[in-house]
């Protein structure tokens, strides 16, 4: 089975940004998310070898959550300007590498990750998405696939069907149910007042999914059942915000994310003008070993 990699460019740019330290080109330049987004890709190039690979960026502008819900990621504290600064030679160093970026006005790249991987699945190709939102574990099925970093970038780890349920006893289905009752801090998901992620777990364990739960309300007793009963439309709510969208108005072309299909010098003096030495002779072992491949 075939496979494509969809990197979800703002979680690992974000990643990259505060897990390096500063450091500058000659110039003055500062290209440390910029060397840790090129080191993972490199990774991922080597190491998940895929046939197909793809970008996805928020836009800047406000998404239909924000019109549904005006306190929408309203508590997150803006990234710092250093780290905008570099989205432009990232993503010249996405289209150097002949990689397609997807984007779209009114949605997250959460949303176009799950959309392109669903188009994937109907092609009958295996995704591994690349990303630090574990939000994204909903969409895990028998041939989605969530990459984390681990490690710094050296290290992945796989979220298989199997590893969301050993992580929060849910299936990847469930996740939104989970969000929309215990809610969501970092994105300011309101969530039902009260429950938290032990109780949220164990009633979707026991009634499946928030509708289960709402259904089943009289036999539910004690604080917990008031909590529910006052929170209710919040919940359901909190559940919408939560989940991520699979029909986002865009195509996946197969042809356009046929990975290796690079120019390797561009790429080379890229690398010399940002001075990323250590990653040219990574690039250099990609280059070999993508031969060898092709001549067998």
């Amino acid at each position: 089975m075939e496979k494509l990699v969809l990197i979800d460019g703002n979680a690992i740019v974000h990643r990259a940004f505060h897990a390096l330290p500063p450091f500058k080109t000659k110039k003055g330049e500062l290209v440390n998310a910029v060397y840790g987004f090129t080191s993972m890709l490199l990774n991922i190039l080597l190491n998940e070898e895929p046939d197909y690979i793809a970008v996805s960026f928020d836009k800047a502008k406000k998404t239909f959550r924000h019109e549904k819900y005006e306190d929408y990621k309203a508590t997150r504290i803006k990234a710092p300007q250093e780290l905008y600064d570099q989205f432009p030679k990232i993503k010249e160093l996405v289209e150097t590498f002949n990689i397609p970026i997807y984007e779209i006005d009114g949605y997250e790249a959460d949303d176009v990750l799950g959309t392109l991987a669903k188009q994937a699945e109907k092609e009958d190709i295996k995704t591994y998405i690349m990303t630090g939102d574990l939000d994204t574990l909903q969409l895990v099925t028998d041939k989605t696939f969530v990459l984390t970093p681990f490690k710094g970038f050296k290290e992945t780890i796989k979220y298989d069907y199997q590893k969301v349920m050993a992580k929060y006893g849910l299936s990847p289905s469930q996740i939104p149910d989970l969000k929309g009752l215990m809610g969501d801090s970092s994105d300011n998901i309101p969530g039902v007042y009260g429950i938290g992620e032990k109780t949220a777990i164990s009633l979707l364990q026991k009634y499946k999914s928030i509708d289960g739960v709402y259904e089943n309300l009289d036999e539910i007793t004690g604080a917990v059942h008031d909590k529910l009963e006052a929170g209710k439309d919040k919940g359901f709510f909190s559940r919408e915000l939560a989940t991520i969208v699979l029909d986002v108005p865009l195509k996946l072309d197969l042809g356009a994310c046929r990975a290796h299909n690079f120019d390797y010098s561009k790429i080379k003096e890229l690398f010399k003008e940002l001075e990323f030495h250590s990653l040219i002779k990574r690039l250099d072992n990609f280059t070999e070993t993508v031969a060898q491949q092709h001549l067998f």
